[in-house]
């Protein structure tokens, strides 16, 4: 039976954005409340995001939106906390790391200025977001309680927002999807997989690559990921591009590649969710 639900996640993953045939709700019916870091590192600009479309708020009003920006900028000087073991899914981790860096910019911020556009074109468009932390200062939150976010807060999806730090010569996005495991994403897995597709086939109508160092088609299933593993929603990583190599880095850090990844991001949702 196992094996049954893997083929089916991976045939999802694979088929594209296509929609359901008809909305399968996991929300219950009533709602319930990694490289070091230099010093010095700079925060990218955050211009403001253009306006949502009348489709996007049509389909996005009222939903519930979690938005993770990954790491934390205070994560390198807490070394010990961010070491602790955390449920990660049936096994432990980490409680979080510090993300990569390059060019004096660091992941944590880059994820975090991208997360604020991205919330703020949601709000836009009439859904709730919610935001796994509130500033680029703090320590954490853990992976697991970054994943409940979205189980607490009776979401309809949950985003995760990273960046890469692989090899230089590696570029291109890709799209991390949860793979079933039992007790934790056996209901999550399928849906997430869709939501996946969705947003890459946005994001490469975007002009966005897909990733050419990692996953197959700018999409990559994992078993190990204590965000995804805890939404108890449909959830996936963006790692929107490799931050050690030079073009994904101007992409990422400029103020038209981060609209171009926003309304990617944004379109890829209200795919999913019509």
């Amino acid at each position: 039976m196992r094996l049954i639900v893997t083929v089916v996640a991976a045939v999802l993953a694979l088929a594209g954005c296509a929609p359901a045939p008809g909305r399968v709700s996991l929300r219950p019916s009533s709602p319930t409340a990694s490289e070091a870091m230099p010093t010095g590192a700079t925060t990218p600009g955050t211009p403001r995001a253009p306006s949502p479309t009348p489709s996007a708020t049509r389909v996005l009003a009222g939903k519930v939106i979690v938005v993770d920006p990954g790491h934390n900028g205070g994560n390198f000087n807490h070394p010990r906390q961010i070491a602790q073991k955390v449920d990660a899914g049936g096994f432990q981790k980490a409680c979080n790391t510090t993300g990569t860096a390059a060019q004096g910019v660091t992941e944590s911020s880059l994820n975090w200025a991208i997360a604020q556009k991205l919330a703020q074109r949601f709000r836009a468009a009439g859904a709730k977001v919610v935001l796994t932390r509130t500033d680029d200062q703090g320590v954490g939150p853990c992976i697991d309680k970054r994943g409940k976010t979205a189980k607490n807060n009776n979401a309809d999806l949950l985003i995760s927002i990273h960046s890469d730090g692989a090899h230089s010569s590696g570029h291109g996005f890709h799209v991390i999807l949860p793979k079933p495991v039992r007790g934790y994403t056996d209901a999550t897995a399928g849906p997430s997989a869709r939501l996946g597709a969705c947003i890459r086939d946005s994001l490469v109508t975007q002009g966005l690559t897909t990733s050419t160092y990692v996953g197959r088609d700018g999409l990559h299933p994992r078993s190990d990921m204590g965000t995804l593993n805890n939404a108890g929603a449909p959830a996936v990583m963006m790692e929107l591009g490799n931050m050690h190599n030079t073009k994904d880095f101007a992409l990422l850090t400029s103020p038209n590649g981060q609209t171009k990844i926003v309304d990617g991001l944004v379109k890829g949702a209200e795919a999913f969710l019509r």
